[in-house]
């Protein structure tokens, strides 16, 4: 019940945010100055999805796509928690955007090019490199995808899962049932209860979604990955500042991995900093985040808010996190993995 009254609060806060952003739109003001004025980012996100976005019993989110706007928060505001997140479906996140219901959607959302060009809004980077999958009951007996010919497919609308369901089933000349739900609980709730043989999504709502189940362990998540799902953040056309910053807190992030930049250590890599690279990033030297509207500490801030990219992959999906997924492509470049941030110079 804690949870429903919280969800229910945020849309309603929601409704009136989204009344104000718009009227500040229309009176020419930038993305930037309608949410310090309004003394809050709202941010979109899923409606409860362990790892990316999800609120606890008293209305506290976590996971990395939230870390993401919290990093904005504390770049803005020096302070994470201002910000007020807002659930959405798979159907009506791209509304509220360019509704300017939210300011950012941070919600598990794959980059393709329709969405690039159709929607009135640009991706921002990539905070995770997923793929589709497929989780099956162990008692299937099933070790691979390919051995799924005729099965029932349950599978999220609104999602970009069912036109790669039906190219990888017509590619390898199989046959399928889809039985479509709108909504992630729905679609879960309805492979648990025996509605379909198979549950198919990105692989990692997989392993967050299988963490809901009576049984976990009696259902495993197969080896094929049947597509490319780069998810990242998204905010509307026509603000580049807005969009020049959204983009790079997450790159600051991943910049702060990579220079070994933590929330244990930023301050005293502050003082002791001595390189001229890592002193950009610090903002001791240089005026890169005046370009960016903001002030010369904004790394630190993010930093000091959520940890740099590896520590809040770690924290919500990774091996300090209840769904424990490897790092895998989410790995920076230089760790084997194709995770890369342009240089802050």
């Amino acid at each position: 019940m804690k949870r429903v009254l919280a969800v229910t609060f945020a849309l309603a806060a929601g409704l009136s945010l989204q009344s104000a952003s718009a009227q500040d739109a229309a009176k020419g003001k930038t993305t930037l100055e309608t949410v310090k004025a309004r003394g809050m980012l709202s941010c979109g996100v899923s409606q409860g999805l362990p790892g990316f976005s999800a609120p606890d019993d008293k209305g506290n989110w976590t996971g990395i796509d939230v870390d993401v706007c919290r990093a904005l928060a504390a770049v803005i505001f020096n302070d994470p928690t201002k910000v007020k997140f807002v659930p959405l479906s798979a159907k009506d996140r791209f509304i509220a955007l360019q509704s300017s219901e939210i300011d950012v959607l941070s919600r598990n959302t794959t980059w393709t090019l329709s969405r690039d060009t159709s929607l009135g809004a640009n991706f921002t980077g990539v905070t995770y490199y997923d793929g589709q999958g497929f989780l099956v009951k162990k008692s299937l007996k099933v070790n691979s995808a390919l051995e799924l010919n005729g099965a029932s497919v349950c599978v999220q609308t609104g999602t970009t899962t069912e036109q790669n369901l039906a190219d990888y089933f017509k590619s390898n000349k199989m046959k399928y049932e889809v039985i479509a739900f709108s909504s992630a609980d729905e679609t879960v709730k309805a492979y648990e209860s025996g509605r379909c043989d198979v549950f198919t999504s990105d692989v990692s709502q997989l392993y967050a979604e299988r963490l809901k189940l009576a049984n976990p362990a009696d259902h495993v998540v197969l080896p094929e990955v049947i597509s490319k799902e780069p998810l990242g953040p998204m905010v509307r056309h026509g603000d580049d500042q807005w969009f020049d910053l959204v983009k790079w807190t997450l790159f600051a992030m991943m910049d702060a991995e990579e220079f070994g930049i933590t929330q244990k250590n930023v301050d005293e890599m502050v003082k002791t900093a001595d390189k001229p690279d890592l002193k950009r990033v610090l903002g001791t030297d240089g005026n890169f985040g005046e370009q960016l509207g903001v002030t010369k500490d904004w790394v630190v801030r993010i930093v000091k808010a959520v940890g740099n990219y590896g520590e809040s992959f770690d924290r919500n999906v990774g091996a300090g996190s209840k769904l424990g997924i490897a790092r895998g492509l989410n790995k920076l470049w230089n760790k084997g993995g194709i995770q890369y941030a342009p240089p802050i110079r």
